[in-house]
Protein backbone atom coordinates (compact mmCIF):
# COMPACT_ATOMS: atom_id res chain seq x y z
CA UNK A 1 0.00 0.00 0.00
CA UNK A 2 1.02 3.67 -0.76
CA UNK A 3 2.83 5.10 2.29
CA UNK A 4 0.80 2.70 4.71
CA UNK A 5 -2.39 4.28 3.89
CA UNK A 6 -5.42 2.90 4.55
CA UNK A 7 -7.12 5.38 2.26
CA UNK A 8 -9.75 4.88 -0.57
CA UNK A 9 -9.62 6.35 -4.09
CA UNK A 10 -12.91 7.41 -6.11
CA UNK A 11 -11.69 8.30 -9.85
CA UNK A 12 -14.18 9.61 -11.79
CA UNK A 13 -13.62 9.71 -15.78
CA UNK A 14 -15.79 12.45 -17.66
CA UNK A 15 -13.62 12.50 -20.63
CA UNK A 16 -13.10 9.62 -23.52
CA UNK A 17 -11.79 10.02 -26.70
CA UNK A 18 -13.09 13.77 -26.80
CA UNK A 19 -10.45 14.41 -24.54
CA UNK A 20 -7.77 11.77 -24.58
CA UNK A 21 -5.30 13.07 -21.98
CA UNK A 22 -7.47 13.63 -19.34
CA UNK A 23 -9.28 10.26 -19.73
CA UNK A 24 -5.69 8.40 -19.93
CA UNK A 25 -5.00 10.83 -16.59
CA UNK A 26 -8.35 9.14 -14.90
CA UNK A 27 -7.33 5.17 -15.90
CA UNK A 28 -3.85 5.77 -14.74
CA UNK A 29 -4.05 7.10 -11.51
CA UNK A 30 -6.73 4.83 -10.82
CA UNK A 31 -4.55 1.78 -12.04
CA UNK A 32 -1.32 2.75 -10.23
CA UNK A 33 -3.66 3.02 -6.97
CA UNK A 34 -4.73 -0.33 -7.14
CA UNK A 35 -0.90 -1.42 -8.06
CA UNK A 36 -0.11 0.29 -4.49
CA UNK A 37 -2.81 -1.72 -2.94
CA UNK A 38 -5.03 1.11 -2.38
CA UNK A 39 -8.84 0.41 -3.04
CA UNK A 40 -9.72 2.21 -5.51
CA UNK A 41 -12.83 2.48 -7.56
CA UNK A 42 -13.31 4.20 -11.04
CA UNK A 43 -16.54 5.66 -12.45
CA UNK A 44 -16.70 5.70 -15.88
CA UNK A 45 -19.04 9.20 -16.91
CA UNK A 46 -19.84 11.22 -19.92
CA UNK A 47 -18.13 9.72 -23.03
CA UNK A 48 -15.83 7.46 -20.86
CA UNK A 49 -18.86 5.48 -21.16
CA UNK A 50 -18.29 3.62 -24.38
CA UNK A 51 -15.15 2.21 -22.39
CA UNK A 52 -17.76 -0.23 -20.40
CA UNK A 53 -18.11 -1.93 -23.60
CA UNK A 54 -15.88 -5.01 -24.78
CA UNK A 55 -13.35 -3.87 -27.29
CA UNK A 56 -13.59 -0.39 -26.74
CA UNK A 57 -10.65 0.50 -24.55
CA UNK A 58 -8.34 -1.09 -27.33
CA UNK A 59 -9.38 0.92 -29.67
CA UNK A 60 -8.27 4.12 -27.69
CA UNK A 61 -4.92 5.74 -28.43
CA UNK A 62 -2.72 8.53 -26.91
CA UNK A 63 1.12 8.91 -28.09
CA UNK A 64 3.19 7.99 -24.76
CA UNK A 65 0.48 6.83 -22.54
CA UNK A 66 -0.14 2.99 -21.51
CA UNK A 67 -2.31 1.14 -23.18
CA UNK A 68 -6.23 1.69 -21.89
CA UNK A 69 -7.22 -1.85 -22.64
CA UNK A 70 -4.47 -2.51 -20.09
CA UNK A 71 -4.81 -0.17 -17.40
CA UNK A 72 -8.81 -1.08 -17.30
CA UNK A 73 -8.21 -4.65 -17.08
CA UNK A 74 -5.76 -3.56 -14.02
CA UNK A 75 -8.41 -1.53 -12.33
CA UNK A 76 -11.19 -4.58 -13.14
CA UNK A 77 -8.55 -7.24 -11.79
CA UNK A 78 -8.11 -5.37 -8.48
CA UNK A 79 -10.58 -2.55 -8.02
CA UNK A 80 -14.37 -1.42 -8.71
CA UNK A 81 -15.53 -0.15 -12.60
CA UNK A 82 -18.99 1.37 -12.42
CA UNK A 83 -20.65 3.13 -15.59
CA UNK A 84 -22.98 5.81 -14.66
CA UNK A 85 -26.42 4.51 -14.83
CA UNK A 86 -27.36 8.08 -16.68
CA UNK A 87 -24.65 7.61 -19.02
CA UNK A 88 -25.69 4.21 -20.13
CA UNK A 89 -29.26 5.12 -20.28
CA UNK A 90 -28.17 8.28 -22.58
CA UNK A 91 -25.67 5.83 -24.83
CA UNK A 92 -28.20 3.13 -25.08
CA UNK A 93 -25.68 0.45 -22.95
CA UNK A 94 -27.33 -1.84 -20.71
CA UNK A 95 -26.19 -4.23 -18.36
CA UNK A 96 -25.50 -7.20 -20.98
CA UNK A 97 -23.35 -5.22 -22.92
CA UNK A 98 -20.69 -4.01 -20.37
CA UNK A 99 -17.77 -6.03 -19.69
CA UNK A 100 -17.72 -8.95 -17.18
CA UNK A 101 -17.00 -6.98 -13.77
CA UNK A 102 -18.42 -4.11 -14.72
CA UNK A 103 -21.26 -3.06 -12.55
CA UNK A 104 -23.53 0.13 -13.27
CA UNK A 105 -25.04 2.61 -10.53
CA UNK A 106 -26.13 5.84 -9.69
CA UNK A 107 -25.40 8.97 -8.13
CA UNK A 108 -26.38 7.63 -4.62
CA UNK A 109 -23.23 4.76 -4.93
CA UNK A 110 -20.74 7.61 -6.33
CA UNK A 111 -21.97 9.87 -3.06
CA UNK A 112 -21.60 7.26 -0.66
CA UNK A 113 -18.16 6.18 -2.07
CA UNK A 114 -16.69 9.49 -2.21
CA UNK A 115 -17.80 10.66 1.38
CA UNK A 116 -16.51 7.23 3.14
CA UNK A 117 -14.49 8.19 5.99
CA UNK A 118 -10.48 8.37 4.79
CA UNK A 119 -11.42 8.58 1.05
CA UNK A 120 -10.51 10.79 -1.49
CA UNK A 121 -12.49 11.64 -5.08
CA UNK A 122 -10.57 12.96 -8.08
CA UNK A 123 -12.47 14.11 -11.15
CA UNK A 124 -11.11 14.08 -14.68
Amino acid sequence: MLRGMARSLVVKATAGTDAPERCSQAFTVAATAVAGGVATSLWLTGESAWFALPGRAATFELDHAAPLADLLEAILAGGTVTLCTQCAVRRGIGPDDVIPGIRIAGAATFVEEALQDDAQALVY
